[in-house]
């Protein structure tokens, strides 16, 4: 379903009360909701699901058009199912938080590829049910793992997300590639990990680095409005002071250049090395091939804007 009324006024696809298996838990009112987005996402789906066992939650998945399985696996793992076009990460997040029929005092922000450790699952159980009034939003710790091998080095880990926080109260920020979630208040920190898998195929891996880099050259082009992004902060929490890194020190490095010192940083400054055969191709490609594509991108905007310029005034 698409169109206004289901931008403003959003249905379930299915009917799921019926013949529905439910996560622990669900049912009726809950602390917590759980909104996963998903496209063409069977094969994740779900241990995704799955690592929600024993939380005390809702789940909605929102969907933007998936041709596989995904829409009955979530619907046999108990979830309310919307279906939403996809424009960016950032658009779909705010849609969910702004559409979903949620009731619940908390909402956990999940990718399909992202799975719950059991630690996690009871942490959150036991903190959303005794949080102080001041704290809106919880940093998850997040646990990258690249062709079966857990990512400890090269500054990838331990690596915080803002994911948990009050329902109404939190927000994502307004970047087309790598997009955090803002919270007004009070944040704190949470002691266990969850998972992020990343896909083991390299062609599917760098097709879809390929679309970021191109999303991330037209922000880096175009900048954007301070207020409705995270604070770039060197004295701040974990998300702020590498946004401070990134739009600092990194941003004011001569392109090209800066996407292989970034990678010497991290693969023998930071001991990436130590990752082994994995970690070399995973710290070079996400740290420095795609660094230097998104140069090669902004290169590209520009040079074409600059000869769509000569043109015109010829």
């Amino acid at each position: 379903m698409t169109g206004s009324s289901m931008a403003e006024n959003p249905a379930p696809l299915h009917d799921l009360h019926m013949n529905e298996k439910k996560v622990e838990g669900a049912g009726g009112r809950h602390p917590l909701s759980v909104i996963i987005l998903t496209y063409n996402e069977e094969a994740n789906l779900p241990d995704c699901i799955e690592s929600l066992k024993g939380l005390d939650c809702e789940l909605f998945v929102v969907d933007s058009g998936s041709t596989d399985a995904t829409r009955s696996i979530a619907l046999s793992g108990g979830a309310k199912i919307f279906e939403h076009p996809f424009d960016n990460y950032s658009v779909q997040r705010n849609w969910a938080l702004r559409c979903l029929p949620i009731q619940s005092a908390w909402v956990l922000n999940l990718d399909a590829d992202e799975r719950l450790t059991p630690e996690l699952v009871t942490e959150i159980n036991e903190t959303i049910s005794r949080a102080r009034a001041d704290t809106d939003g919880y940093l998850l710790r997040k646990r990258t793992t690249f062709m079966g091998r857990w990512i400890k080095h090269g500054g990838h880990y331990p690596s915080y997300h803002l994911r948990l926080f009050r329902h109404g109260r939190g927000r994502c920020e307004d970047r087309l590639y790598d997009q955090h979630f803002l919270v007004d208040g009070e944040i704190e920190t949470l002691k266990h990990d969850y998972l992020d898998v990343l896909t083991p195929d390299i062609s599917i891996w760098t097709l879809r680095h390929t679309r970021w880099a191109e999303a991330e050259a037209k922000q880096m082009i175009a900048g954007g409005t301070a207020e409705r992004r995270v604070r770039p902060d060197f004295l701040g929490n974990p998300i702020e002071r590498r946004r401070w890194l990134r739009d600092g020190p990194y941003r004011s490095a001569p392109p090209f250049l800066r996407a292989f010192l970034y990678w010497f940083y991290r693969y023998f400054l930071r001991l990436g090395f130590l990752d082994g055969r994995e970690g070399l191709i995973f710290h070079f490609l996400q740290g420095c091939w795609f660094r230097f594509l998104v140069d090669a991108k902004i290169y590209e905007f520009e040079r074409r804007r600059e000869i769509h310029k000569d043109e015109t005034l010829r």
